[in-house]
């Protein structure tokens, strides 16, 4: 089955379809990385994308167990160059073409992928639509042309729990408020704006035990659970399209020990006083160098955001830039020691990607005391 692609500028492809069907939009975007795409199609912070790898080969060892970043599928589609139709992998259960076509998620191979990114990176991120039913390029332009933008769209509503939860750290999932670890456990409540389970598995590893909390819940709902430290997850879209959490994060700031990770990174800043802007391309991958200002130790690090804080202004009092990016110099870490808060650009639980910066797990545990 054909599928066409029409991003709104007017540039076209056409490839094949190897799961779903249909007409979807979103945002059209890429990711260097040249493994871990099953962690990556099931993080959250993809939600409303359209998701080019640029890789050639996806699916080579299948889905396996244990290995997803949520529940599901999160992009509206997936694009590759070549989808890998027999997986050779003992752990793997399912393809990926099963895995898409589950949830409905439309795949396509047989795009050039790379040509596709490298007009994104001269023209920047845009919108785009997929279609398996319409061919009609001039058409489905019109179409897009219709929909609205993503900056300032809340997308964090779509991928929030909707109730309290607990990480249980023996089977790897949720589970009941009831079925928590030992209450002598570090207690940390997760603010979910859209939370890889990696980061669920970081904060069990260090004995902590984790609530994870809708990101609309009230500060004296979070205050009541008694924790001792807040940390605000990772999430999709435009963070000023969360100002309306600022009250609620002013409150938790020197009550206890905060950290923040991509998105909660962002609404940190931007509760300080920062302004954010939107990335011409995004940075996504496994292979982004940050170096800690603090130390010069330099990361390697795993990469899934489209806005950036903005260093253009007296930084607030108190606050300190801790890492930065050698690709372009934007901000990637930020603290305030009065307020005791630290927070990252980059993803310190990876998945897929290196651990470099997993030591900031470390450091977070040590604040908890």
């Amino acid at each position: 089955m054909k599928a066409l692609l029409v991003l709104e500028d007017g540039f076209t492809m056409t490839g094949q379809v190897f799961a779903g069907k249909g007409e979807v939009f979103g945002e059209v975007v890429f990711s260097t990385a040249m493994s871990g795409y099953q962690e990556t199609i099931t993080d959250p912070s993809y939600y409303g994308q359209i998701l080019t790898f640029t890789y050639p080969l996806i699916g080579n060892y299948g889905i396996c167990p244990g290995d997803s970043e949520s529940e599901k599928p999160r992009p509206f589609a997936v694009l590759v160059k070549e989808s890998c139709t027999s997986p050779h992998n003992r752990r793997s259960t399912e393809s990926l073409a099963t895995f898409l076509e589950r949830d409905g998620v439309i795949g396509v191979e047989g795009i050039d992928t790379r040509t596709l990114t490298l007009h994104l990176r001269r023209q920047g991120t845009m919108k785009g639509v997929i279609s398996t039913i319409n061919h009609n390029p001039q058409a489905l332009l019109k179409e897009l042309h219709s929909t609205p933008a993503t900056e300032g769209m809340n997308l964090v509503k779509y991928v929030s729990t909707s109730s309290f939860y607990t990480w249980d750290h023996h089977n790897q999932k949720p589970a009941p408020l009831n079925e928590a670890p030992s209450a002598s456990a570090p207690h940390v409540v997760v603010v979910d704006l859209g939370i890889k389970f990696s980061i669920l598995r970081s904060l069990a590893s260090r004995g902590c035990r984790a609530t994870v909390v809708p990101a609309d819940t009230p500060v004296e709902d979070i205050k009541a659970l008694e924790p001792d430290g807040i940390l605000f997850s990772n999430g999709p879209g435009d963070p000023s399209a969360l100002d309306y959490l600022v009250p609620v994060v002013k409150s938790l700031l020197g009550w206890r020990p905060v950290m923040g990770i991509c998105l909660g990174h962002q609404l940190l800043g931007r509760t300080l006083g920062m302004e954010s802007f939107k990335l011409t391309f995004g940075h996504r991958g496994v292979n982004h160098p940050v170096k800690n200002l603090k130390s010069g130790k330099v990361y390697i690090t795993t990469q899934n955001h489209g806005f950036c804080l903005s260093k253009d202004d007296p930084l607030p009092r108190g606050t300190e830039i801790t890492h930065t990016s050698l690709f372009d110099q934007t901000i990637e870490g930020i603290e305030n020691p009065d307020w005791g808060f630290f927070s990252v650009q980059f993803h310190p639980e990876a998945s897929p990607g290196t651990h470099d910066g997993s030591e900031l797990f470390n450091e977070f545990y040590r604040n908890l005391f």
